[in-house]
């Protein structure tokens, strides 16, 4: 048990995917100007990221390790992804037309999204059994949404201030974020166990 504590605290707070590990950033900056937009893409990226990883762990341990194919995991992890997102996003249209909805553009985004990719390597590097790989999955994809939701907040309250006009926009957001991942190195002195 105390484990999985150590695995959700440290994929969270401490190694965050956004800011420690520096992955997931396009969609960081794309869609952290609105909190609603941020929450989506969060919400979206926890429910793919947990699926993808459980998937691609079965894939690397029960047929590419087996056959001898693991240098062919990076690729067949993509292909992985894509078609998960792809099969979700025809489910979600016709199962529940109002989530489909709801996430939008989110769903083909998370195609793309190299912190998904990212944390299925990351488990097999880790050399994690299943159930600790979908842990650390759930618990990376909510130390990226908290991350989106902290700087969609930060963003929205820039908004407000008055910011020298060379700054403005994309240069002070990541000078905000930078300040943020900086602040969130604090959390390494955390040891559990």
């Amino acid at each position: 048990m105390l484990a999985y504590i150590s695995i959700f605290i440290t994929a969270v707070f401490v190694n965050n995917i956004v800011f420690a590990q520096f992955l997931g950033i396009c969609p960081f900056m794309g869609v952290s100007k609105k909190m609603s937009s941020a929450v989506g893409m969060g919400a979206a990226v926890a429910f793919v990221m947990t699926i993808a990883t459980a998937v691609t762990w079965l894939l690397y341990n029960y047929v590419l390790m087996p056959f001898g194919l693991d240098f062919m995991q990076t690729i067949a992890f993509i292909l992985v992804i894509a078609a998960l997102v792809q099969m979700l996003e025809i489910i979600l249209k016709k199962v529940t037309p109002s989530l489909y909805k709801a996430l939008g553009v989110f769903l083909p985004l998370i195609t793309t999204n190299c912190a998904v990719l990212g944390v299925a390597i990351s488990v097999v590097q880790k050399d994690f059994d299943l159930l600790m790989s979908v842990t650390y999955a759930l618990s990376t994809a909510i130390g990226f949404a908290m991350a989106l939701g902290i700087f969609a907040g930060i963003r929205t309250r820039l908004e407000l201030v008055d910011v020298p006009a060379p700054l403005r926009g994309t240069p002070i957001a990541l000078i905000s974020a930078g300040i943020l991942a900086m602040a969130f190195m604090g959390f390494a002195g955390i040891h559990i166990g």
